[in-house]
């Protein structure tokens, strides 16, 4: 069961953007803009009202708020995708769509079918596109790549589409977990290694690791990501506004791994940095 919680903000903007960065925070894993705010998804056993209401941001933003709570099931997920997903397309390198749409005309090099349920990146989102560009712009042929925070796949999925091998996927959410071994077989890309767990579960040594999840839990995960990281490997990370993206470069710069460039798109940020 998942819990959804619609906002209602006056003016949406910048509000929208802050409630977002700040309810990943707390635990919400799927956002869905609307045309006066905002609805937001996390797990039913999540869920605290507390919590929410404790957030800083109903006193910061110059708005009116106003909110609902509601209880749904899982499985309503998939009505809500198939009403208003609609494919991207990154230039003629990469298109995501969903099962259910056309092969894309023209084609493209990369072509990503993620059907999602409960789980978050389908490419909509900011960090999402961005993640993907970054991965576009990487030579993966041959290469050791972890996936933290996997959600869909979707980025699990373009790494072994441009050749990397093995690819390792883990989140830590059994929607996502599940969402992702689907979609990795509906991509021909079974190799794929499906973990369910967090940072702790992570085995090994890769040469690209990829984490697009939030601040908080990123600050938190860098030491372990470091320790798996190999000499020379990038680490891309993304989930974070831009005013955020010092603290991740201290903390990454603090372990041996260092700012190499970013990308940014709408106050989100993804950063490329390489371990020394």
């Amino acid at each position: 069961m998942y819990h959804c919680v619609q906002l209602e903000l006056n003016p949406p903007q910048p509000a929208t953007e802050i409630f977002i960065a700040g309810l990943a925070e707390i635990g919400f894993e799927s956002f869905e803009e609307t045309d006066t705010g905002l609805r937001a998804y996390i797990r039913s056993s999540e869920w605290d009202l507390s919590t929410f209401k404790d957030m800083p941001y109903w006193s910061l933003v110059d708005c009116e708020i106003s909110y609902s709570v509601t209880e749904i099931e899982a499985t309503n997920w998939n009505a809500v995708w198939e009403s208003s997903y609609q494919p991207i397309r990154l230039d003629d390198r990469c298109t995501v769509r969903a099962n259910f749409h056309p092969i894309p005309d023209p084609p493209v090099t990369f072509d990503l079918v993620i059907t999602p349920k409960m789980s978050f990146g389908t490419g909509h989102h900011e960090t999402t596109w961005l993640m993907l560009q970054l991965i576009l712009d990487l030579d993966l042929q041959g290469v050791s790549v972890l996936d933290m925070g996997t959600g869909t796949g979707v980025l699990a999925i373009l790494a072994a589409k441009k050749g990397a091998n093995p690819v390792v996927a883990i989140d830590n959410d059994p929607w996502s977990y599940e969402n992702c071994s689907e979609n990795v077989t509906q991509n021909g890309h079974s190799e794929i290694k499906v973990i369910l767990g967090d940072a702790g579960v992570i085995e090994g040594t890769y040469d690209v690791i990829i984490a697009n999840i939030n601040r908080n839990i990123l600050l938190s995960d860098i030491p372990m990501y470091a320790k798996a990281l190999n000499k020379g490997g990038q680490l891309l990370l993304s989930g974070f506004y831009v005013q955020d993206r010092q603290d991740l470069i201290a903390m990454a710069e603090s372990f041996g791994i260092k700012y190499k460039g970013e990308r940014e798109k709408e106050n989100w940020v993804a950063l490329r940095l390489e371990k020394e």
